[in-house]
C-alpha cells in the first residue's frame, strides 16, 4: 500500500473559504428564502470590460483559424504581455525589471504556494499574524512548519499584528529565511510606506532572507506614499520576489491569469556555500510542471494595458473603491473599529464584545443574512475581529451596511 504525505495531517480543518462556503450552502438549505449578501470570500462581481472581452474573443476566432492556430505557448509567458507588464506596471514606476524575469502563470495564489518548491526544506518561515491561509497551508504540505501547537505551527514564526500599531508588524527576532509580506495586506487592509518597506529590504540583505512580497491588491493604492512594488525600493531585485494578479485588479477570478517576479539578482545557496540563480531554479520548475496560461487569456491580459482597457479598468475599480468607502463608513457609524478600506478592498472590523469572530459571523448570518469572514480564520491575532469585501455590487453593499444597522443597532 501506498504512503501518504503525512505533512498534510498537520493541517488544520478544511480550508478557510471552503468552510464558508459549507455554512453559507447549510444556512441556506435550511432557509431557501433567504437573499444571502456576501461580503466574505473575495469574488468580484464586475464583468470583464469591453477591451479585455474584444480581445480575447479576437484570440478565440484566431485560434479557429489554421494561420493563427496556437498550441503550447511558452511556459514563461508570451512575450506580448511579459513586455506590457514591464513597460506599465515596473518602467513607469521607475523599476528596472527585464522581461525574462516576469513569469505570466494562472493566477498569483498557485505562484505563492509553489514558489516555496525552490527552497531548502530546512529554509524557516515567518508570517505575519493575522496571515493568508495559503503563505503557511503550503509550507505545512511540504513539510517546512513543525506540530500544531498552542494555536500555531512550531517551526514558522508569527509576527503580531495589532491595532495599536496599525496591524504592521515589528521585524522578525530569529532570522527566518523567507519572510511573506502582503501590502496592501490580506487580512487587515494594513499598508507600507516606502520608509517601511525600505526597513524590510535592509533586514532581508543582513540575514540574506527572501522576502515574499504579495501585491495582489496593488491597483487599490490611493495614497501617493505607498509604493506599489517592492521593486521601488533600491536593492530590492536582491532579496525579494514579486507576485501579482488580476483576479481582483481586471475581473479575472474565473479567467485565471496572473504573474511572478524573480529577478535575476536574487541567488540562493547551496549546502556546499555556491550561489545559484532563484530565476533558473522558477523557470526549471515552470518549464517542468507548467504548461502555461493560455493565449486566449494572456491577449485579454495585455487588453488590460491598452489606454482604452486602462480607462475601463478604472471605471470597475472606482466601484469597488466607493463600495470600501460605503463599508468603513457604515461600521463605523455602527460604533465599531474598521481599518483598511483606504488602499485596500478590504475592511477589517472589530467584534462586539463577548463574542468571538466565528460567534460574530454565525451573527450576521442569521440575523442580517450576511457573509463575512470570520478574522481567526487567519491566525490567532485574527481572533476579535472579522473581514468583509468591497467586491459585491454598490446596491447589494449598502444593503448589506443598512441590514448590519439594524440588526447591531437592535442588538444594542
Amino acid at each position: 500500500m501506498a504512503h501518504c504525505n503525512e505533512n498534510f495531517l498537520n493541517l488544520q480543518g478544511a480550508y478557510l473559504f471552503e468552510k464558508i462556503r459549507k455554512k453559507q450552502e447549510l444556512y441556506k438549505a435550511g432557509n431557501p428564502e433567504a437573499q444571502i449578501i456576501s461580503l466574505g470570500i473575495g469574488d468580484v462581481t464586475q464583468p470583464l470590460i469591453p477591451a479585455v472581452v474584444e480581445a480575447m474573443t479576437k484570440a478565440v476566432s484566431e485560434m479557429g483559424v489554421k494561420e493563427t492556430f496556437r498550441g503550447y505557448g511558452p511556459e514563461q509567458g508570451y512575450v506580448f504581455l511579459r513586455k506590457a507588464i514591464v513597460e506599465n506596471d515596473f518602467k513607469k514606476r521607475g523599476c528596472n525589471i527585464d522581461i525574462d524575469e516576469i513569469f505570466v502563470s494562472d493566477g498569483a495564489k498557485c505562484d505563492i504556494g509553489n514558489i516555496q518548491e525552490i527552497f531548502s526544506i530546512k529554509d524557516t518561515v515567518a508570517v505575519s499574524d493575522p496571515v493568508y491561509p495559503v503563505y503557511v497551508d503550503s509550507n505545512v504540505m511540504a513539510g517546512r512548519s513543525g506540530k500544531f501547537v498552542n494555536s500555531g505551527f512550531s517551526k514558522i514564526e508569527y509576527l503580531e499584528c495589532f491595532e495599536e500599531c496599525d496591524f504592521k508588524s515589528l521585524l522578525p527576532s530569529h532570522d527566518p529565511m523567507l519572510i511573506y509580506i502582503c501590502s496592501p495586506n490580506n487580512p487587515t487592509g494594513a499598508t507600507l510606506n516606502k520608509k517601511e518597506l525600505k526597513l524590510w529590504v535592509k533586514y532581508a540583505k543582513q540575514t540574506g532572507s527572501v522576502i515574499l512580497f504579495d501585491s495582489a491588491y496593488e491597483a487599490f493604492i490611493t495614497e501617493d506614499n505607498i509604493p506599489h512594488s517592492i521593486y521601488e525600493v533600491e536593492g530590492a531585485e536582491e532579496v525579494a520576489i514579486e507576485f501579482r494578479s488580476y483576479s481582483k485588479t481586471a475581473g479575472f477570478t474565473g479567467v485565471r491569469c496572473g504573474y511572478t517576479v524573480v529577478p535575476k539578482a536574487l541567488k540562493l545557496e547551496t549546502i556546499k556555500g555556491e550561489k545559484v540563480s532563484a530565476n533558473e531554479l522558477w523557470h526549471r520548475r515552470q518549464s517542468s510542471k507548467y504548461n502555461g496560461c493560455s493565449y486566449i487569456v494572456q491577449r485579454g491580459a495585455e487588453a488590460i494595458y491598452s489606454e482604452e482597457g486602462k480607462k475601463q479598468i478604472q471605471q470597475t475599480l472606482d466601484i469597488y473603491k466607493k463600495n470600501s468607502n460605503t463599508i468603513l463608513n457604515g461600521i463605523k457609524a455602527i460604533g465599531l473599529n474598521a481599518s483598511g478600506g483606504v488602499n485596500s478592498p478590504y475592511i477589517w472590523v472589530s467584534v462586539p464584545c463577548g463574542m468571538n469572530s466565528w460567534e460574530f459571523f454565525d451573527f450576521l448570518l442569521e440575523k442580517a443574512q450576511v457573509v463575512c469572514t470570520p478574522g481567526a480564520g487567519f491566525g490567532p491575532c485574527g481572533e476579535g475581529y472579522i473581514r468583509l469585501t468591497a467586491f459585491n455590487t454598490p446596491e447589494k453593499t449598502e444593503e448589506a451596511m443598512n441590514r448590519l444597522k439594524s440588526v447591531l443597532n437592535c442588538r444594542g
